[in-house]
């Protein structure tokens, strides 16, 4: 019994980590981008496709792996992918090429595909529903750490090892999480308890697209799945890269203050998220107005970003990045407002699919932005222009979705029928 106990925390320690490094790599390219544009010789054009490889690959990898979860189990699966990953990061450290930089972040993205849902399989068999809720919001808050390691101590290690074996360290990491997960992980307890509302069969794939086709007659869904689409397209794109050439080439601030300006972007993500649910859930008591807060304010922000003086202090630039962070958390209601827009048994595939949209939508505003500044600027990609004309269409999105939103139902308040 002692034994299970121990497992059952140790699978639940192991899965975390594993989430905090898909953080990670989703967001390591901000702050070595000058190394990669000059090591590999890539314009900005490539350098956004690069980037924009991992979300591409991620976001199709999820279509297949509730399936792979259910028939072959999370042991093997997360295993499996893990050493894709393992590979994916030790080709991106060593290539020379833009092809194989692609090709280490298409691998990079297949291989941590699975860590949360897979997380959240373990979570269910080993815990049971009742402390599913807490624990998974636990996954999730410690994910976070991925985003910040990505910042500041990612720049630390570069500068202290170069960023080459600083990225063949972490697939060293990588390669020891894996093992560890495999020795240590199993699919379920030996005497697998009943818990109470536990489904006895997952869904197959053809029931969840047949799910997914009926929820595209619905209005409330397309609104809420292309306001995700923007807002947290908008917010990975600078988070995950942008960011770090607007600071260091546009701004001229060192790695080192950029990775912390970044840093702070990713604090303000992590207190919004409980502000915002508090605000919708008993404050205003609003889950439409709290999102269409959110994307007004991102837009506001976005406008103030492309108009600041050249000469700007780095205390506003601190509040903004910061504010640009707090602001883009209130997407996180859009998956609370189409759980509760939907009818029960529909849930699970609406919040499916605008999951989909949201790491589609990273991918096509990572390279949307890159082609974007290198066909009006071929000569300044990089410059403050080019990043005033990006963070302007940015806004100029958010700004039409904040629109549209004003067209779903809230399910909280008194008026659900704007």
């Amino acid at each position: 019994m002692k034994l299970a106990i121990s497992r059952r925390w140790a699978i639940f320690i192991i899965t975390s980590l594993l989430f905090v490094l898909s953080q990670f790599y989703r967001s390591s390219i901000a702050v070595i981008t000058p190394q990669l544009m000059s090591d590999v010789s890539i314009d900005t054009k490539g350098l956004s496709f690069m980037s924009a490889a991992f979300f591409y690959a991620f976001a199709l990898t999820q279509i297949p792996i509730g399936i792979y979860l259910d028939r072959i189990g999370p042991r093997k699966t997360m295993t499996v992918l893990s050493l894709v990953a393992v590979i994916g990061a030790l080709i991106f450290a060593w290539a020379n090429s833009l092809e194989m930089l692609v090709l280490g972040r298409l691998m990079l993205g297949i291989g941590m595909a699975c860590n949360l849902m897979g997380s959240f399989k373990l979570l269910t068999l080993w815990f049971g529903p009742l402390r599913f809720a807490t624990l998974s919001a636990f996954i999730l808050s410690l994910g976070t750490a991925g985003n910040i390691a990505a910042t500041t101590p990612l720049v630390l290690l570069v500068k202290a090892v170069d960023w080459r074996p600083a990225f063949t360290i972490i697939a060293a990491v990588n390669l020891l999480l894996a093992i560890i997960f495999f020795l240590v992980v199993r699919d379920r307890p030996r005497e697998t308890p009943r818990y109470p509302g536990t489904p006895e069969n997952s869904m197959n794939l053809h029931e969840i697209l047949s799910d997914l086709y009926s929820l595209f007659a619905k209005k409330d869904y397309w609104i809420i799945s292309i306001g995700t689409f923007c807002r947290y397209g908008v917010y990975a794109a600078v988070q995950t890269l942008w960011a770090g050439p607007y600071l260091m080439k546009a701004r001229g601030l060192s790695a080192f203050n950029a990775g912390n300006l970044i840093l702070l972007m990713n604090i303000g993500f992590i207190l919004g998220g409980p502000f915002c649910g508090i605000l919708s859930d008993k404050l205003l008591q609003t889950r439409k107005k709290i999102v269409i807060g959110g994307l007004v304010s991102l837009a506001a922000v976005l406008l103030s970003l492309a108009f600041l003086p050249q000469k700007a202090s780095i205390l506003t630039l601190a509040i903004l990045f910061f504010s640009f962070g707090l602001v883009s958390s209130a997407g996180g209601v859009m998956y609370t407002h189409i759980k509760e827009l939907m009818p029960i048994e529909k849930a699970g595939a609406a919040m499916t699919g605008i999951n989909f949209f949201t790491m589609i939508g990273s991918a096509v505003f990572l390279q949307g932005l890159g082609n974007l500044m290198q066909h009006l600027y071929p000569g300044a990609s990089l410059g403050a222009q080019a990043f005033k004309g990006a963070f302007l269409l940015c806004a100029a999105c958010l700004a039409f979705v904040s629109f549209l939103y004003f067209f779903t139902r809230d399910t909280l308040g008194k008026d659900k029928s704007l």
